[in-house]
């Protein structure tokens, strides 16, 4: 608690500017380190693999982080609770996440031929836009943290690769056990909270933090909310097509 206190005391601009640069050493320096020791497979790795590694391992650790902070705000924060309009500590938890998202924009255009994807860009650019709002304006914190749950289904994404670079059988139990648990996960926070999400949506309009909002902050929240589910399910087909060769041929896509 003590660290969440102190943490938002600091200006927003503070947070960002120094989540970006934690991001990017995690990137450059302790990732590559770390794996060596973590993993006697990074060595044999090309130059290509190693960069959408240390990608992905920076993808991980952000998602667990902003996860867990996630539920903790929402089991415990009365204020963004009582009122989806206010909250402190979303401010802080949307800092993170965009320092790490511009942190790995610029990372995904340096290293486009790597970890280059279109489908990630239009992913970044339509969070970020909406979380202009959120720490810019202070507009909708709850729907914002709301969204961040979906980050529990990355660490099982990224595990996904990780066994299949370094050359785990696509129907070893490992691969098999974590291509059902993402398609599950994913499905719960992607996928079937969108009716409550949207429930929740409808029922804050007319009200007082509706009215709160500008014109850009509503095409914002309704705009970006579409986008990012529409690839949701776009992503969930995918994976839920894997999942049912795995079920069907013990074969994970």
């Amino acid at each position: 608690m003590y660290v969440f206190c102190l943490c938002t005391c600091l200006p927003i601009k503070c947070l960002f500017y120094c989540n970006f640069l934690f991001f990017q050493i995690l990137f450059h320096y302790i990732s590559p380190w770390m794996s060596i020791y973590v993993s006697s497979g990074f060595k044999k790795l090309s130059v290509k693999q190693k960069i959408e590694w240390n990608s992905r391992t920076v993808s991980t650790l952000h998602a667990l982080i902003v996860g867990i902070f996630c539920l903790y705000i929402l089991m415990f924060d009365d204020a963004v609770n009582e009122d989806p309009g206010r909250s402190t500590l979303v401010k802080l938890n949307v800092a993170i996440t965009t320092g790490y998202l511009i942190s790995d924009l610029l990372l995904i255009f340096y290293y486009w031929k790597a970890i280059g994807d279109k489908f990630f860009v239009v992913h970044h650019v339509a969070a970020l836009y909406a979380y202009y709002y959120v720490l810019g304006q202070g507009f909708l914190p709850y729907f914002a943290n709301f969204r961040l749950l979906a980050e529990f289904s990355t660490p099982c994404v990224n595990q996904r690769w990780f066994f299949e670079v370094l050359g785990y059988p696509k129907s070893s139990k490992p691969n098999i056990a974590n291509g059902v648990m993402m398609a599950v996960i994913f499905f719960m926070v992607r996928i079937a909270v969108m009716p409550l999400y949207y429930k929740k949506m409808i029922s804050i309009y007319g009200t007082e933090a509706f009215y709160r909002l500008s014109f850009g902050g509503r095409s914002a929240w309704i705009c970006s909310s579409i986008c990012l589910d529409i690839m949701n399910i776009m992503w969930m087909h995918k994976i839920a097509r894997g999942c049912y060769k795995v079920l069907q041929n013990g074969n994970i896509y």
